[in-house]
This record gives C-alpha cells, structure tokens and sequence, in this order.
C-alpha cells in the first residue's frame, strides 16, 4: 500500500470515528475494495453508555438470591409488579429509535398525563432511519404515566406509557 493510500485509509478511519461520535452510534463496519487483491476492511466501535445502564441489573437481581428462601419469592413478585413493561396498560415501543412527545419542536404534547386518549389516537412519534412513525393508542382509557423523555433513545419494548 502506498503512502497516499495509507493517509487516505487513516483520514478515511477518523472520519468514521467522527460519525460514530456526532451520530451516537456504537458501532460501524465498513469494507473498501481498491482493486482484486488490495481491500481494506475497518470495523469501528465504541463503548454504549446504556452498556452500564445494562449491566447494573444483574446485581440488583443477585441480591434477593442470598437471601433466606421465603424472600426471594417475594421479591421477584414485587420486583415484577415495578416493572412498567409488566403493566397491562403500558405501550411499549415497537421499534428501536428516537422518541418525540409532539409532532414538532414548538408545538405542544400528542397527550400528557390525565388525558382521555381513543384507541387509534397517536400518543407520540418514535423516528427510525430517518421516518417518523406516529404510535397509536392500543385502546382507550387515561394516560396514567408517560415513561419517557422528549428526543430519548428507545429500544424495542421499551415501555413508552401506560393507560389505564
């Protein structure tokens, strides 16, 4: 590989790293084909915060083991009753994107907290690859608890909020 290639290939890389930065992202693969025998392949990757964020229930979880047995039967149950996900009425996310309480910047909320909502209504929208999908009601009934942020990442199932 020559020198001008080679400063490509680093110039090429750094500019990958910085996409991965100002997007967010964890991670980013990418193969270059030169010619028949010349590729480079990069494989690019960074630590998630929401790695942490993930790791920390695992002890939570091995708490209740060392316990006496009557106790941690209890406490799976009352673990699984403070799950928003677990409740009957929570709306979970059925993608990974980003979460928007209201169809534009200045405008204000699809619904807050109290709200009577109508199955079908849209109660916010979860951008994916650039497309904003607007999240209907899955039933009547109150909004009791909105679980996220404005503009927060979401995962699939993520609880979004619950109605009631």
């Amino acid at each position: 590989m020559t020198e001008k290639t080679h400063d490509a290939d680093v110039a090429f890389i750094k500019a990958l790293a910085e996409l991965l930065r100002d997007n967010d992202l964890t991670e980013l693969e990418v193969k270059r084909e030169y010619a028949k025998d010349d590729q480079l392949n990069v494989r690019v990757s960074r630590k998630a915060e929401i790695a942490a964020t993930v790791a920390m229930p695992a002890p939570v979880a091995a708490a209740p083991v060392a316990a006496a047995a009557p106790a941690p039967a209890a406490a799976p149950a009352a673990a699984a009753s403070d799950d928003p996900a677990d409740h009957p009425g929570a709306v979970t996310s059925p993608m990974v994107g980003t979460v928007y309480l209201q169809p534009e910047p200045s405008a204000p909320a699809f619904v807050k907290v109290g709200d009577q909502v109508s199955e079908g209504d849209t109660l916010l929208i979860v951008e994916a690859m650039k497309t904003m999908n607007h999240i209907p009601a899955p039933k009547s009934g109150t909004v009791k608890r909105i679980l996220v942020e404005d503009k927060a990442a979401v995962e699939y199932g993520s609880p979004l909020m619950i109605i009631e």
